[in-house]
């Protein structure tokens, strides 16, 4: 499953900076940069550096089974879903496309409160193997 995150991350990241790229295109030619494009581009860069991170994060917190499913697919389709509203809805002309935002937002607040909750339950040994702590940490 973290394979699949860090494949939507990068890949993410490729498609953020090819709209990037058209961004640019745009503003050399005196045309100008949609506001509608800027979002989709921002948040599509953040949402997909968050997913190579989560893609290191679910093996690191131990996280498998149906979580780990859960925490994957929830944050894919609200990477891919946020970015997709306003270049669809207004880009696209699809309005009732913003209705689906809550949706895609829903499913990332979901896969991070699971994380919040496994990062909570976890104990330090779990991340470094030692059942004693170590003084240089504090």
């Amino acid at each position: 499953m973290s394979k699949a995150l860090k494949v939507s991350g990068f890949l993410g990241l490729a498609v953020m900076m090819s709209v990037g790229m058209y961004q640019t295109y745009l503003n050399a030619t005196l045309q100008g940069t949609p506001t509608w494009m800027i979002g989709g581009h921002a948040h599509l860069g953040v949402l997909s550096i968050l997913a190579v991170v989560l893609g290191f994060a679910v093996p690191a917190l131990q996280l498998t089974g149906t979580l780990e499913r859960v925490v994957t697919w929830a944050f894919i389709l609200g990477q891919w879903g946020i970015p997709l509203v306003p270049w669809l809805a207004i880009g696209g002309g699809f309005s009732a496309f913003h209705l689906t935002a809550f949706l895609w937002g829903a499913l990332l607040i979901l896969s991070m409160l699971i994380m919040a909750w496994q990062a909570a339950v976890q104990t330090d040994a779990s991340f470094s193997g030692r059942k004693t702590p170590n003084p240089a940490d504090d």
